[in-house]
Order: C-alpha cells, then structure tokens, then sequence
C-alpha cells in the first residue's frame, strides 16, 4: 500500500534525517540509489546500490545489511532515494523481513518524498 508523505507533505524529523542519509550517499557514489535505514534503537545505516560481476544488491539491501550486521533486529523507517518510479519489491521484502510496518520513503534525487510505502 502506498499513500503520501506525512501531513501536508511535511517530515519527522528523524524521518528527513534518513532521507538526507540517502540522498548524500546516492550523491557520494553517484550510484543508481541511495538508502538508509533507522534501527529500533535509533542507528542510522546508509548504503547504496551494489553492482559487482559477482554479486548485486539494492540500496535498501545493502543499508539492511549493514543493519543487521551491526545487530540490530528490527527498523523504525527506511528510505530510498533513487529515479525509479517504484522501489523495487526486492528492497521493500527486505525491509519487511524485519518490519513489517515500517514506512519506506521513496524519495527523487533532489530529496523530495513522492511516496510512503507502508
């Protein structure tokens, strides 16, 4: 289900800050995507998309690995910031295998949410 950013448009704060967390590494990398992603105790993790011969991953994969690795079990919030029109249904599994009622903010390069998938 998906529906718009918070009343009238506006953020949480917490909610901005990951968002700002995955647009600058989008930027950082000039990657495809940027993520990140606030652990139930309140981590911030950002990564972006991994394209390898070996190996790829999404943005969102990536941010929830490094999540997980850092032991975290759980996640308030993610965001992805990417010119796709969709997140990817590999990305919103992820998030949903340790959130299953996590928003993720779906944001354009320049930082403005189009969606909230929930």
């Amino acid at each position: 289900m998906t529906d718009e950013p918070a009343t009238g448009g506006a953020l949480a704060e917490e909610d901005e800050k990951i968002v700002l967390l995955a647009r600058s590494a989008r930027a950082r990398t000039q990657a495809a995507e940027g993520a990140a992603v606030r652990d139930t105790d309140g981590r911030t993790y950002a990564a972006t998309t991994v394209a390898l011969p070996s190996f790829h991953l999404t943005a969102l994969q990536a941010a929830i690995a490094a999540a997980v690795s850092s032991g975290a079990d759980g996640l308030e919030a993610a965001a992805v910031v990417t010119e796709q029109p969709l997140v990817a249904g590999a990305s919103v599994q992820a998030v949903r295998d340790l959130a299953p009622d996590a928003p993720i903010f779906r944001a354009d390069p320049g930082g403005a949410v189009q969606e909230v998938v929930r």
